[in-house]
């Protein structure tokens, strides 16, 4: 009876620790087999930006869709792609890093991903799963974020400009920064409802270094911040779209992409306009895979996906930013169908955005004073 007894809880204990060890070796990222049986239906799991992909409205480009029918026709196994969206790089890295949940694919901000990167939260790229990386121009190739090109693969890139309304703003008023604290248009300015961009357009305005480990620029940069909270319509992130597209805000802070998106959303009454300050942040938003991914090879057969000609092309038509692939900005029709002036706001010369960029681009900033921005934003917030 004892032995039986005994042989019954050894028997146990290597069930659970056979368990245990199939837990762990999944949140380090597993080959595409093990997301289902053979011949099962594999599952992807994607976490991007809202309006960051074309989604088959409108007639469009059904990414997701036409992702799932080339891995069937390429590899005979059917993939379920469940996509998950985020309005800002401070929610999404709050709830991976929470271990709440796993997400195979992520599209942050070069200063997020510096930040996961230290913190261990990304995983390495097999390129041999990724050919079409070849398309990615050489400009957005080893910049700080990802100087050895391990762990990302550039996605979009841009910068944060002002919106406002030609029917609502003096044009004589539009001479950059300034604009979000006229107190002319009080009530009618959105902001940004992010510490890093929000805290980065007073930084601008101020003359301050963004990327500052000075205690003292950050409560200038608050108290400016404080300064505006009875100018402001509000702090948002995509309820910008409709804000902005109706006319029930004047002034807006976004992204040079985003400009585009609502020109085709604004009413009738409204013409939105865009200002680019002389400084100003330049991001590149990148395609990663987080260390919780359970699907390491059929995420990176994502990525390379992205980067084919037609899902490249259709995205950036539909997201309207600019895009570092090769085969997005040679494309003809692309080119007719953004017109002249969209494509010199969105793609500047090359040579002269690597040197912009790597001189205002957002950079990872230590513990001490990321802990204090948030601090800080707690504030702004609730005030």
């Amino acid at each position: 009876m004892e032995r039986t007894n005994a042989m019954k809880k050894t028997l146990s204990l290597l069930l659970l620790i056979a368990l245990l060890c199939g837990l762990l070796t999944g949140c380090g990222g597993g080959k595409a087999e093990s997301a289902g049986a053979a011949g099962g239906t594999l599952t992807l799991n994607v976490y991007n930006w809202g309006e960051y992909i074309s989604d088959g409205s409108e007639d469009s480009y059904d990414t997701i869709a036409e992702f799932e029918r080339w891995y069937q026709e390429t590899y005979g196994q059917k993939v379920k792609v469940n996509y998950d969206t985020y309005a800002s790089n401070e929610d999404m890295y709050a709830k991976l890093s929470a271990g709440a949940v796993s997400y195979d694919v992520i599209i942050p901000s070069d200063y997020m991903i510096a930040r996961m990167a230290d913190e261990g939260l990304l995983l390495e790229l097999d390129f041999d799963n990724i050919p079409n990386y070849v398309n990615i121009d050489e400009t957005f190739r080893s910049l700080y974020y990802d100087p050895d090109n391990k762990y990302t693969v550039p996605y979009v890139f841009g910068a944060i400009g002002i919106l406002y309304d030609a029917n609502q703003v003096d044009p004589a008023d539009v001479t950059g920064w300034d604009l979000l604290w006229n107190e002319k248009y009080a009530g009618s300015i959105l902001q940004f409802n992010n510490p890093r961009d929000a805290f980065g357009t007073a930084m601008y305005r101020l003359g301050i270094d963004v990327n500052s480990t000075d205690k003292s620029d950050w409560d200038k940069a608050y108290d400016a911040l404080m300064e505006q909270r009875p100018l402001r319509y509000g702090l948002v992130m995509d309820e910008i779209y409709n804000l902005m597209g109706s006319g029930e805000a004047a002034i807006g802070v976004y992204y040079t992409g985003d400009y585009f998106f609502m020109l085709d959303g604004q009413s009738g009454d409204v013409d939105l306009r865009f200002c680019a300050p002389e400084h100003t942040n330049l991001y590149v938003d990148a395609m990663c895979i987080p260390k919780c991914c359970q699907n390491k090879e059929l995420a990176e057969r994502f990525i390379n996906f992205m980067l084919e000609h037609d899902a490249a092309v259709a995205n950036a038509l539909y997201t309207c930013d600019a895009s570092p692939n090769r085969l997005v900005y040679t494309d003809e029709a692309y080119r007719e169908e953004m017109g002249e002036e969209a494509l010199e706001i969105l793609y500047p010369d090359r040579r002269e955005f690597a040197e912009t960029y790597n001189k205002v681009a957002f950079r990872n900033l230590p513990p001490e004073i990321l802990e204090y921005m948030n601090t800080l934003w707690e504030n702004v917030k609730i005030s």
